[in-house]
């Protein structure tokens, strides 16, 4: 199936194109900060754009026994994290950024280091204005920091 090995390609480059199963939303730039023995909590960042309005109501991962969609964000000087228990909304056509600071995916209660390029599986639930819900999968690579493709300045490609 060449859609099969495309997807899988696209999987392991940590950008994957989710319209095959939610052709609603996309996917794109996800990772999740590597973390060293002992620590039991992480956040998963990522890209998603949705065609029609839908929100991200749910996420779960075989790597964490608690996954959850939070927000961070100051209030009077002090950072703070927390839950949304209704999900995130997805406006039509724009793009919704999961990033260090502001909303993510948290993953907790580890049940082990997720190293350096490794890859966590990761489900994210989605539900249309309609009450449906999809879930997609998808394998998001391990990183000490956002990986290069999302702010690639070609240091790797320079021929001197």
């Amino acid at each position: 199936m060449k859609f099969s090995k495309h997807l899988i390609a696209a999987a392991f480059t940590g950008v994957l194109a989710a319209g095959a199963f939610a052709q609603n939303v996309t996917v794109s730039e996800a990772w999740v900060r590597a973390t060293v023995p002992g620590q039991k909590a992480t956040g998963a960042f990522m890209k998603l754009t949705a065609k029609e309005s839908t929100k991200l109501v749910g996420v779960s991962s075989p790597a964490a026994g608690v996954a959850e969609i939070h927000e961070m964000k100051m209030e009077k000087d002090v950072m703070k994290m927390a839950a949304l228990p209704h999900g995130l909304e997805l406006p039509a056509g724009k793009a919704v950024e999961l990033k260090p600071g502001s909303y993510h995916v948290m993953l907790m209660d580890l049940k082990a280091p997720l190293l350096k390029d490794s890859t966590v599986p990761v489900t994210l639930v989605f539900q249309d204005a309609k009450g449906v819900k999809t879930h997609v999968d998808v394998k998001l690579p391990a990183s000490a920091q956002m990986p290069a493709m999302a702010h690639d300045h070609g240091h790797g490609d320079h021929k001197h």
